[in-house]
């Protein structure tokens, strides 16, 4: 504990972490936000003065105000990310989780767009030196490679990226700088009145507004990363971000400025600041930065499948940990995800220029869903409810414009992160209501009325010794109940004789890494339950958590686990352990709903692709026993049946 808190004070190495790790999408807009807004329209002064001041004023509200300022208080043990926020407020109402998957649907989404507009952006300053060059199988090598690193683990690059990110932040406000002080007078299109007037008077308002939306897309990940770095040094390092971000823009506004009447013609302004001398390496710098976004999308997606499963709103999957850096996964399907959607996006639009219309939709629905959850996040801390009100009017205002205008963009290119987004948020929903289906009507019953069978059994010789150590995960949450179909398993289905009954429940907690244990000894030395609360980041490796549990037992001289064999008992012999996992499986005969049946199909077939669930909790499959269970979730219809009789 000790070394995260020194880990998140504010200090240098944490400030160089923040804008390797946090500021790599936001940071490298500048590379297609003025070429999106410009478009094919002809350089004006209202559309530069306009779309600086929407620029300037959709940094300081959305990102400054609501971000940096406000939803970096949200923050859960140090962590922070939609999911992380809804864990802080799912208890204050049931439908909160509905924003919260919508949220982390769109962010997935994003994160396949994310990649191809950046890299395509930075490798077509290629074009410069010529202008047919393919830029598609360079841009696809790149993220390629990208996507096959990721099972290796990048701790060690990521060491880089610090420094490498300072280098290009640097770079952008320095090449600002210099055609800035040609026209200082650009600086008063701070002033909102110029972003009002380009909305209410140009023709293609909404277009400009949607391309505006751009240069914000990346302030989810401020608050996503949050726990990499902590609170102090995201908000110090965004005044470094912000400074050099907006340098860069007044300077291709300053451009623009100084080539009135002309079209941009696919030319890139950021590109078009650099000196011929420096154009080469400014792009391989782009190039870098662009991979680093890339990168922290690609983590940070990773992180929010992880959650999601532990919070029972994805399937599970396997996850790996290719190094022994805090916060660094691996998940291989999310991971060949990705890189189908990103390959996707490459091959139907080509060109960044295609890809702005697609990009910015998705993450709209993500800072609307952020909104709400903020507002029962404030509400939870008695914040005031006219300053909640007021937060909540403002950006909710500000939020639907921007989702208005990024709806223009849905017949150019939109439609494709739409559906990317309803797929992930299809396979979330059935994911979560199906084992709402099925949890709903499992049946509990009191254990203690069953103490005293459970007790006769251990001793009863004429019962096959099943296992020394029987071990059943239980999803009961009171120490009292137990579900009627592991008393089932144990007592009809095929009499288990143990010499020492286990229930292991796993409670998932709204911390992030809680790692906690009790126990209760139900029948002394016969019947013990092991509840563990882990926080929804832990990973749930039941096998060595029981493990450390027994033997903690042991020493305490609570519980002994030598066989009872008596030749092994006579050498000290540890007896067997085995877990028995029942697999509930919906009864063919249950009345279910029309939409209850659509979303248990989908479930079924969605498991197939996830992990079993003695994979999903880590437990050794050779001492593993799966039993399928029916679960009758409503009686069946009344059936008439006459019984005749054959030979009369």
């Amino acid at each position: 504990m000790e070394k995260t808190k020194d880990f998140h004070k504010l200090n240098g190495a944490g400030l160089l972490i923040s804008l390797g790790v946090i500021f790599g999408d936001i940071g490298t807009s500048p590379l297609y936000v003025f070429k999106a807004i410009i478009g094919d329209d002809v350089i004006n002064a209202d559309l530069i003065y306009g779309g600086l001041s929407c620029i300037f004023w959709t940094l300081t509200l959305q990102t400054t105000i609501k971000y940096v300022i406000i939803t970096l208080r949200a923050d859960n043990k140090g962590e922070g990310g939609i999911l992380s926020l809804f864990s802080l407020v799912k208890r204050r109402a049931k439908w909160l989780i509905f924003p919260a998957m919508i949220g982390a649907a769109s962010l997935l989404a994003d994160g396949m767009i994310t990649p191809p507009i950046t890299v395509s952006s930075a490798i077509e300053g290629l074009k410069i030196y010529n202008k047919d060059l393919p830029t598609v199988p360079i841009v696809i090598a790149i993220i390629s490679v990208l996507f096959i690193i990721q099972r290796f683990g990048t701790s060690v690059v990521g060491r880089l990226f610090g420094p490498l990110m300072f280098v290009w932040f640097t770079m952008m406000g320095v090449l600002g700088i210099g055609y800035l002080v040609e026209l200082p007078g650009i600086l008063k299109a701070i002033n909102p009145y110029y972003a009002i007037h380009i909305l209410i008077t140009y023709p293609d308002a909404l277009f400009i507004l949607g391309a505006v939306f751009l240069c914000t897309t990346g302030a989810e990940a401020l608050y996503s990363d949050l726990g990499h770095c902590g609170r102090s040094n995201v908000r110090i390092s965004w005044i470094y971000v912000k400074i050099c971000l907006l340098m860069n823009y007044f300077g291709q506004g300053v451009w623009l400025y100084q080539h009135q009447g002309t079209y941009l013609n696919d030319q890139n302004p950021f590109y078009l600041l650099m000196p011929q001398w420096f154009l080469t390496s400014g792009i391989v710098i782009a190039t870098i930065a662009a991979i680093i976004a890339s990168q922290a999308m690609i983590s940070g997606s990773f992180t929010l499948i992880s959650e999601g499963v532990r919070l029972n709103i994805w399937p599970k999957v396997r996850i790996n940990y290719p190094s022994n850096q805090k916060g660094q996964l691996y998940v291989p399907s999310i991971n060949t995800i990705l890189w189908l959607g990103c390959m996707v996006v490459i091959l139907i639009f080509r060109e960044s220029r295609n890809m702005e219309a697609a990009y910015g939709l998705a993450i709209n629905l993500t800072f609307v869903a952020t909104t709400i959850l903020m507002v029962a996040y404030l509400l939870k801390r008695h914040t005031s409810k006219y300053l909640v009100g007021l937060f909540f009017i403002t950006y909710m205002v500000i939020e639907l414009a921007f989702l208005a205008a990024n709806g223009v963009k849905i017949e150019h290119g939109g439609w494709l992160t739409l559906l990317l987004a309803s797929v992930l948020f299809s396979v979330m929903l059935s994911w979560w209501w199906a084992r709402k289906i099925k949890n709903n009507f499992v049946r509990y019953v009191d254990i203690e009325n069953y103490y005293p069978i459970l007790s006769e059994l251990t001793a009863d010789e004429t019962v096959p010794r099943f296992a020394s150590q029987l071990v059943y995960l239980t999803s009961a949450n009171f120490r009292s109940e137990i579900e009627s179909k592991i008393l089932y398993s144990i007592l009809q289905k095929k009499p288990k004789r143990a010499d020492v009954y286990w229930l292991v429940h796993v409670d998932v907690t709204d911390e992030p890494y809680t790692s906690e244990y009790k126990v209760d000894h139900l029948i002394k030395g016969k019947l013990i339950r092991i509840d563990f609360r882990l926080g929804f980041r832990v990973e749930q490796r039941i096998s060595l958590l029981f493990r450390k549990v027994v033997e903690d037992l042991v020493k305490n001289n609570e519980v002994e686990i030598t066989s009872r064999y008596k030749t092994l008992q006579k050498y000290h012999m540890v007896g067997d352990f085995r877990f028995v996992v029942l697999e509930k499986v919906v009864s063919r005969s249950n009345n279910l709903k029309f939409i209850q049946r659509i979303v248990m199909d989908f479930y079924n077939l969605l498991k197939h692709f996830s992990l079993s669930e003695e994979r999903g909790f880590g437990l050794d499959s050779s001492f593993v026993t799966i039993e399928r269970v029916p679960l009758v979730i409503s009686e069946t219809k009344e059936i008439n049946i006459k019984r005749v009789d054959w030979y009369s």
